[in-house]
């Protein structure tokens, strides 16, 4: 949703810095400055000053560091800042932000329950905490618990709820997709990014954008940012990077979702693209890996199972023991790169590597694709 906010904003003309996290390869990738990753000097320099302000007092990783971009923010001139939040919402470092152009809420699953809260309704209360007085809070379609939940936030504070399903709606058509809300329909691109749920991501972009008041959007810079978003990692098609030329008789897909809704929108874009499958896991060992693998189990013929280098992941034995408990064909390999060759060996005409961000970022820092 970022991502097509900043395509869409930039082709209006716009000035966007943008802040998420995490990064893939090199951390001033969560920073972003009218259009350009902040440069490693400036960061460092950032970081030094917060630093020294903060002195010996207690402070996180991600609160440093988002203070950190806060300062190049405030230092550096844009039009606009696209600020993801970064692990829940109301206690999150992000929130303090007092009069913002408009709050979004994308879809919410089961993730992060240590910290968010065990059930769907409690997370998306949580999430729900971006919400501010008078400022609209718009909402992807949600599970029912989680739209009631995020309903009685935004009535608690005194948001203006915009609802996907009640306020605006999206549909697919036969060239594109169609927008609609009470201000009418715009005719859209489907988007470059891959996977038949992007155009719902597109339109909530879409309806963020067209529910606020301060910074005017024409249709036909929507519509040329939509087809102009990039976003590394999400279903991306890396056949043919540098890394990987030595590997010409399969396509092979890199995405980064490491939870059971995220392998569903694999598995979703795999079946809209039929094509017989194998795909190269890892994954950290906090995550849900009979969620994750039965969500993706439809789709895959065969997986590797890999460990993550540098991280407390899941023993590659044990996704092994769980993949083959619900039918599926597995392995171990010492590396995603030994698994993705021994799958294109056997003949599989796609590959997706998946399972972790992190996983993800090695991969794209190992074939020469490091986002910009």
């Amino acid at each position: 949703t970022v991502a097509y906010l900043r395509a869409v904003l930039e082709a209006a003309g716009y000035r966007v810095h943008v802040y998420t996290s995490p990064h893939l390869v090199a951390f001033r990738e969560r920073i972003r400055l009218a259009g350009t990753l902040i440069p490693e000097d400036a960061l460092s320099d950032l970081l030094a000053r917060v630093e020294a302000v903060n002195g010996d007092d207690p402070i996180t990783f991600f609160e440093v560091t988002t203070a950190a971009a806060f300062l190049a923010f405030a230092e550096h001139p844009a039009d606009v800042l696209l600020l993801e939040v970064g692990l829940g919402g109301r206690l999150d470092a992000t929130n303090v932000v007092a009069d913002p152009v408009a709050a979004a809420v994308t879809p919410i699953s089961l993730d992060h329950q240590e910290f968010l809260g065990a059930d769907i309704a409690t997370i998306a209360a949580e999430k729900a905490g971006i919400a501010r007085a008078g400022r609209p809070l718009v909402s992807a379609l949600q599970d029912p618990a989680a739209h009631d939940a995020i309903a009685r936030v935004a009535d608690a504070v005194g948001a203006v709820p915009i609802v996907e399903g009640r306020d605006w709606e999206a549909r697919l058509t036969a060239d594109g997709f169609t927008y609609a809300d009470r201000m009418g329909e715009l005719h859209l691109p489907l988007p470059n990014l891959h996977g038949p749920h992007q155009y719902r991501n597109a339109a909530l972009a879409v309806a963020c954008l067209r529910h606020q008041d301060r910074v005017p959007v024409p249709g036909e810079a929507v519509a040329r940012g939509i087809t102009q978003a990039i976003w590394p990692a999400r279903l991306q098609d890396i056949t043919g990077a540098p890394g990987l030329r030595d590997l010409r008789d399969a396509e092979i897909w890199l995405d980064g979702g490491h939870n059971p809704a995220g392998a569903a929108t694999v598995a979703a874009a795999l079946a809209a693209a039929p094509k017989r499958t194998a795909a190269v896991i890892g994954l950290l060992a906090n995550k849900d890996a009979d969620g994750f693998l039965a969500a993706l189990r439809p789709e895959i013929a065969e997986l590797i199972a890999v460990p993550i280098p540098g991280e407390t992941a899941h023993d590659p034995d044990h996704l092994v023991a769980r993949a083959r408990a619900i039918g599926l064909a597995a392995s171990v390999a010492p590396s995603w790169r030994h698994g993705l060759d021994a799958l294109v060996a056997r003949g599989y005409p796609r590959v997706v590597i998946c399972g972790s961000l992190y996983l993800a970022g090695q991969v794209l820092a190992a074939v020469g694709l490091l986002p910009e």
